[in-house]
């Protein structure tokens, strides 16, 4: 027999005429008492269970139903767990790593250990950087060679990290193969920029890590991590900055 919500399966019993299943389904929303003055009906119900087909109480589904809730919660606990001692792992990693930058006397030293650290602690198979504008005393070293004007202009241009393919960049030059010989597949390009006091925004580096995977830094990954690392980066690289005249 066929009802406003379908069609009645076997065995099943239509409602009365004139009332629909949408009517008795709205009375018992309405009607929270109903089932205290008939509990009678609670095991009387019988429902199909969707392990087996088998049929089982009311009380018997709604247990079951209770059940696959709370293991749902389970597994979304866990992974909110894993997320958070993710997090955890990370933020130390960040914290060895900026430690490293302000306890590096010589400065001449500091944007080698700013590459070897990130790729230390966040398993990075390629990195480097280059800076411009730099003081006197360290324009002779190889963190301050080959950068063309082109690169000076594409790091100005870019509004916060760029994660992509390295072919066609001149940055991507400056990686090296990784330890089993494997080509540059992406890279991530980090402008470094010091915010002087009402001079506005001065980029004066560019931050590159790459990788032989593809997908490692991706166009449609998301790039707050390595902003903070520009950020952080920039902080500790601005003292090799040649001094305003």
């Amino acid at each position: 027999m066929t009802t406003p919500l379908g069609t009645a399966s076997s065995g099943e019993t239509p409602p009365p005429q004139g009332i629909t299943e949408q009517d008795i389904a709205e009375y018992l929303v309405h009607t929270p008492g109903f089932f205290e003055r008939h509990a009678e009906l609670l095991g009387a119900i019988q429902l199909t269970s969707p392990h087996g087909h088998r049929a089982v109480s009311l009380q018997e589904r709604q247990m079951e139903m209770l059940r696959e809730r709370i293991k749902g919660l389970e597994l979304k606990i866990i992974e909110m767990i894993r997320h958070g001692q993710e997090n955890m792992v990370m933020s130390e990693r960040l914290h060895q790593w900026t430690r490293s930058i302000l306890t590096t006397e010589n400065l001449a030293e500091l944007p080698g250990r700013v590459v070897t650290g990130l790729k230390h602690q966040f398993l990075i198979p390629q990195g480097a950087l280059r800076l411009w504008d730099v003081d006197a005393a360290y324009a002779q070293e190889d963190f301050a060679q080959g950068v063309s004007e082109d690169v000076r202009i594409l790091a100005a241009s870019q509004g916060g990290p760029y994660c992509g393919p390295g072919a066609g960049f001149e940055a991507a030059a400056w990686l090296k193969a990784d330890a089993d010989g494997l080509p540059t597949a992406s890279i991530a390009m980090v402008p470094l920029r010091q915010v002087g006091d009402g001079a506005g925004v001065a980029t004066f580096g560019l931050l590159v890590l790459g990788s032989p995977d593809p997908m490692r830094y991706s166009a449609e990954m998301g790039t707050e991590f390595l902003t903070r690392v520009g950020e952080i980066a920039s902080a500790g690289l601005s003292r090799l900055r040649r001094a305003p005249a």
